[in-house]
């Protein structure tokens, strides 16, 4: 994971940081040149195709120089940060950046590849032949690449004739001090971490003063966020290209991720889609009773909480339902277990990450799980292992008052089901016209291996669940 480029210096190179990925975007330095780093401590936080991750650097030293601003896509193996270690933590700047310069970092020289596969931080990394690295633009020999990464350089220091000149970094002394989470949180809200009152110990500052720095001034209507509020695009971030009647955004990350998987997805399994409209009062009235047993204090309660169980429940009746398509083998491999996965919508694109073994949690466990879920996702501190192995899918389209849709499938999955809006409807109930709580659910599956007949029988099983809840306790 790290060369010596002398006796001082250390490059920290671009990880692997899930299975088989080439390429990372650098979104947020926590670090800038000079300062002081420790064995461990996160210095960058980089977007795959997968999920954003946080970087630890693995040795302790001082900062000397940043070799790709934010935005940049880099490869994996190459270096993004020179660390001075032992004598060379203490030595001047400029001369340890001069040295840098000459790496195969900076001048786009290949370096020496020892064969077979290299350390990275999750999984076993890919193959040699695999990490291809895709020419650079603008770098089409040696010496243009080297202009360019000296250019690079100078916009990480300041320099450059004809850049404007940025404004001195702030001493190590006068930085705010904030843990990556809570600089990932002031950046999602647009907050100045330079302008929050911190309260905590050593003048730390906190989620909860991030969160009081953007709420309603005095005589500002509640809920309205003030315009700072809103989330700004990193300064280093592809530009997007602006004309009267058009706007471009380029595509990457999670989001091109998502689109090529669905593409894939839409044209390699055949789809069904099966809708049923259900009652689902007595469901509900069971959401608002867990809210005040004690069992349940300080758990995510909710419809979604009852679905997911509904649909574990469906598949232990219907176990065939719960697998996936070989095409090498052309055959179908039924699981013994339910990886049960949630889209979440993010700002960065819809992402699916999954509760690994659903079918064993007791409800107040997959309560527990699904939180979890959720805010890690909100949060963007979802890994790639939680988006790995997913068996079954739900998608909650209801909570933007949608009433259904024919979701497409999870690559790799056999079923997705989608919830859409619960709604206050007039329903036909012991004969009578009264108001219900009803809902429509779709489910749509990969007919190669499950018929009309085994989809019909999961969708009916759900939705049976959730008109009886009991049946939570008799079909167990």
């Amino acid at each position: 994971m790290t060369t010596m480029t002398d006796s001082s210096v250390r490059e920290f190179k671009m990880p692997d940081v899930g299975e088989g990925l080439t390429e990372a975007e650098i979104l947020k330095w926590y670090v800038e040149p000079g300062d002081t780093v420790t064995d461990g401590q996160v210095v960058c936080e980089v977007e795959t195709a997968k999920a954003a991750v946080e970087l630890p650097i693995p040795y302790d030293g001082v900062v000397r120089a940043l070799h790709f601003p934010e935005g940049s896509t880099v490869d994996v193996g190459t270096s993004i940060i020179a660390v001075g270690v032992g004598d060379g933590a203490a030595a001047a700047a400029e001369p340890v950046q001069e040295a840098v310069a000459d790496t195969p970092a900076t001048t786009g020289a290949e370096e020496p590849k020892p064969e077979g596969r290299q350390p990275v931080l999750v999984g076993y990394g890919v193959s040699i032949s695999s990490t291809r690295r895709r020419p650079r633009k603008g770098a089409k020999d040696p010496a243009a690449a080297q202009d360019a990464s000296a250019a690079i350089q100078a916009e990480m220091n300041g320099h450059g004739a004809s850049a404007p000149a940025a404004p001195a970094a702030p001493s190590a002394g006068d930085r705010p001090l904030a843990k990556p989470p809570v600089r990932k949180l002031a950046k999602d809200l647009g907050v100045d971490l330079a302008t929050v009152v911190p309260s905590g110990p050593d003048g730390v500052i906190t989620r909860e003063d991030v969160h009081a720095a953007v709420a309603p001034a005095p005589g500002e209507a509640p809920g309205a966020a003030p315009a700072a509020v809103a989330p700004a695009p990193s300064p280093a971030a592809p530009a997007s290209y602006d004309t009267a009647r058009e706007t471009r955004v380029p595509v990457k990350g999670v989001r091109r991720a998502t689109a090529a998987a669905m593409v894939g997805s839409a044209f390699t399994a055949p789809h069904v889609t099966e809708f049923v409209t259900v009652d689902v009062t007595r469901t509900m009235k069971l959401v608002e009773e867990l809210k005040q047993d004690k069992e349940y204090t300080g758990l995510r309660v909710n419809p979604l909480l009852l679905i997911s169980k509904a649909l574990l429940v469906a598949i232990r009746r219907n176990p065939e339902v719960n697998a996936s398509w070989d095409e090498a083998a052309q055959e179908i491999v039924v699981k013994h277990y339910v990886n049960l996965g949630i889209a979440a919508a993010t700002p960065r694109g819809l992402i699916v990450p999954n509760i690994k073994d659903a079918q064993a949690q007791t409800l107040p466990q997959l309560a527990g799980s699904l939180g979890e879920l959720v805010s890690t996702a909100r949060e963007g501190r979802t890994s790639p292992a939680a988006m790995q192995g997913g068996t079954v899918t739900i998608t909650n389209v209801g909570v933007f008052g949608v009433d259904t849709g024919t979701p497409i499938l999870n690559p790799g999955e056999s079923a997705i089901l989608a919830v859409g809006a619960i709604k206050l409807q007039p329903w036909v109930h012991k004969g009578k016209v009264k108001p219900r709580q009803v809902t429509t659910l779709a489910l749509s599956f990969d007919h190669r291996l499950v018929d009309g007949e085994l989809g019909s029988k999961v969708l009916a099983d759900v939705a049976a669940v959730l008109e009886q809840p009991k049946r939570l306790i008799s079909w167990a």
